[in-house]
């Protein structure tokens, strides 16, 4: 199939598939947000009605991202395998069966076991969503609507204290009902999800030229060229990715994303935890967490509307920049009081969502061949859990050993090396088609290379 052939979808114009398709996707990202974050207002009651240890508290909050580390891996591989729509449904029922079971847990180890299998499916969205999106989205607007993802998954978090401040009244089983209406919310989007055909650059890259001509021919009215034959990967796909000149982006997509999340799930995860050290309102706790959420979705906002006008790469350092300063400067105050927590946080957040939370949905949709687009999505997205894992697994442990103000200093560090990271490896991708992408690797100044690399 020739690169023509697939002129419908890199129109600049955007289709209402092009929205529902975007709507979709981002809809499992909201619940990924939302899910994961409801622990971090589940963690204050369990803890004293099962007089949990520091260990068990972190467990608990770990458990969701230990299973998005394993779900990425293994269904990123079997979404390049099987194809995008087949997991595109089959990871939500996995939303909707865990949550459940989640909400129903009696104890500690249930709810970890729950949350560990819950997070399975939220790890494989992360793969399947960003590739099925990317595949069909404009070249000239894929950084905007890819974006859109990341914003999506800020709200959902955002969302997770507002229901926590609305259900206040309801006491200790408020984060149960949070649960069951994620868990509900998901079998809607499961339902609308049906209409969504395969992707014609999958089916393509599979050899199956006549279906994606067939998906393409109805979504561009006919207007679609002849397919004339398509490359197909003959290698181990971990082979392509850790070869050159992809092993470089696999070292910037991992690098850069499993800063960030260090730092930013430490943060978010235990916003509750960190504001308590310096008040004991539990309604000061809840509306301070909310504010540093709601400045979160406005910097993705930010960022979502200005990926396809600067690019990627200068939002990805600035970034990390703003996040690096504001966590430094919280991290040499003593004892601040919760405004001050609250503002910095805030700061912090929002340029982290600005950049580096968005950009990592785009880049190794962008960078990597259809071959293994979502397998370098789900090596990502594990690298990045294990950042996630480090921040959320041994941060109560840590601020009962060391204190608040020292543990700052790991985001800092963490927010230093995204930073090095950034300059030094990240490329320009805006407004480059994923064919223009894969046939040629980019440097860190958004030029190609002279080196041959494997397409999909």
């Amino acid at each position: 199939m020739s690169r023509d052939a697939f002129t419908v979808l890199d129109s600049t114009k955007l289709t209402p598939f092009h929205r529902k398709v975007t709507i979709l996707s981002a809809a499992g990202m909201f619940l990924d947000g939302y899910d994961i974050t409801v622990i971090a207002v589940a963690l204050p009651a369990v803890t004293k009605q099962w007089h949990l240890s520091a260990l068990m508290v972190g467990a608990l909050t770990a458990s969701a991202v230990i299973g998005m580390f394993l779900g990425a891996l293994v269904f990123g591989r079997l979404t390049d395998r099987l194809g995008r729509k087949k997991m595109y449904l089959f990871n939500l029922i996995g939303f909707v069966v865990f949550a459940l079971l989640a909400a129903c847990a009696q104890d500690a180890w249930q709810l970890l076991i729950c949350r560990f299998l819950l997070g399975l499916a939220l790890g494989a969205d992360y793969t399947i969503s960003t590739s099925l999106l990317a595949e069909y989205a404009p070249a000239k607007r894929r950084g905007s609507l890819m974006c859109r993802l990341g914003a999506t998954w800020f709200v959902g978090a955002a969302c997770t204290y507002a229901f926590a401040l609305l259900l206040l009244p309801l006491g200790d089983i408020a984060w149960r009902v949070m649960l069951v209406l994620g868990a509900v919310f998901a079998v809607i989007v499961l339902w609308m999800r049906r209409s969504i055909p395969e992707s014609p650059r999958w089916l393509a890259a599979q050899g199956h030229q006549q279906e994606a001509d067939a998906v393409l021919t109805e979504l561009g009215e006919g207007e679609v060229r002849p397919s004339v034959g398509v490359a197909q990967a003959q290698t181990s796909p971990w082979r392509t990715m850790f070869t050159f000149p992809l092993l470089r982006m696999v070292l910037f997509c991992c690098g850069f994303w499993f800063c960030y999340t260090l730092a930013y799930y430490g943060i978010t995860l235990y916003t509750p935890t960190i504001l308590k050290q310096v008040t004991s309102s539990q309604a000061g706790i809840y509306t301070g967490s909310l504010i540093i959420a709601l400045l979160g979705v406005t910097g993705a906002v930010v960022g979502v509307n200005l990926v396809d006008r600067i690019g990627r790469r200068p939002l990805l350092i600035v970034g990390f920049a703003g996040m690096l300063t504001a966590l430094a400067i919280l991290a040499l105050l003593r004892n601040p009081g919760l405004a001050v927590v609250v503002a910095l946080l805030s700061i912090a957040v929002l340029f982290a969502n600005s950049g580096p939370g968005i950009v990592n949905l785009v880049y190794p949709s962008e960078v990597f061949p259809t071959s293994v687009r979502a397998t370098a999505n789900g090596l990502g997205t594990a690298v990045s859990r294990i950042g996630a894992i480090i921040g959320t697994l041994l941060l109560p442990t840590l601020i009962k050993a060391w204190g608040l103000h020292n543990v700052l200093w790991i985001f800092v560090a963490a927010g230093a090396t995204g930073l090095l990271i950034a300059y030094t490896l990240a490329p320009e991708t805006k407004g480059k088609t994923l064919e223009e992408l894969t046939e040629r690797p980019l440097n860190a100044k958004g030029t190609t290379e002279n080196a041959e690399a494997a397409v999909g």
